[in-house]
């Protein structure tokens, strides 16, 4: 039976990942990930896409006291309570409108000068909306060994790179993209996965440094074919068009904690999730 390895978030949208030993799993997904984004000057998303160097900060928040930390190299850490909202604004993520506030506050002056142009905290009004796309993703160790073993210079590949919610152990390649349109059980949460995952140029990025060093998309295109068009979700609201698919997207039907050792147990059709 599969099991939960690995468990990723961060609770600024593309700095540097942590690795919880247990979440706690909303219908809208893990909360305090993503808690926050970036946006530029005309209020547009910013992201490793934008600014691969981002994944060199490191943010850390408490929800109880709604505390944010971050981290930056060569600074002292810029802290402070994020309860005073500043200015609202409407984020496009990917065709999906996602409300938020500018949050009032040291750190869009310290990312400004971090990043070299101006940007701003986006707090999301509801916490676990900013996701690309759906708020569970998954993907099986065997499948990211399966890429390096195939991959020149594949040591490289990190998993980082991939920044999946849920990494699992005890599958075979590729055996989560069999698993479209099934019910899991993932430790103490129930999730539909929906579909596979369209990966954008972040995968090419150093998960330390930021900078480009592998050309990842190129590596799943080359031993995977491109991909059918039959997607799940519209292809105009995936990041890149969905150009090259790896891992897979799922949604939270029953909330529940999830933790690294779980098990994972694809629900037999018509089978209730406690059975």
């Amino acid at each position: 039976m599969p099991v939960v390895s690995r468990l990723s978030m961060t609770p600024v949208k593309g700095t540097a990942l942590h690795h919880p030993t247990s979440l706690a799993v909303t219908r809208n997904g893990v909360e305090d990930n993503r808690r926050f984004h970036l946006v530029d000057a005309r209020h547009r998303l910013v992201n490793g896409k934008q600014h691969g160097p981002l994944v060199r900060l490191t943010a850390h928040y408490d929800g109880s006291r709604r505390h944010l930390s971050l981290q930056i190299p060569g600074r002292e850490p810029v802290q402070g309570t994020t309860t005073e909202p500043g200015e609202p604004v409407v984020t496009d993520f990917y065709g999906r409108e996602v409300p938020g506030h500018l949050v009032s506050g040291p750190w869009s002056a310290a990312l400004t000068e971090f990043v070299g142009e101006p940007v701003h905290l986006v707090a999301t009004d509801s916490p676990g909306d900013a996701v690309d796309v759906h708020p569970v993703t998954l993907i099986s160790s065997a499948t990211i060994e399966h890429l390096r073993s195939v991959t020149p210079e594949g040591e490289r590949l990190d998993q980082r790179r991939f920044r999946m919610l849920v990494e699992l152990d005890g599958c075979g390649v590729h055996e989560e993209d069999t698993w479209a349109g099934r019910r899991l059980r993932v430790g103490g949460a129930t999730v539909r996965v929906v579909g596979p995952v369209p990966r954008c140029v972040v995968t090419n990025e150093n998960p330390d440094s930021g900078e480009v060093d592998v050309n990842t998309l190129k590596a799943i295109t080359r031993y995977r074919g491109e991909p059918a068009t039959d997607l799940t979700t519209p292809v105009a609201h995936l990041p890149d068009n969905g150009a090259v698919l790896f891992g897979m997207y799922a949604t939270v039907e029953e909330p529940g904690s999830i933790g690294v050792g779980d098990h994972v147990e694809v629900i037999a059709a018509g089978a209730t999730a406690g059975s």
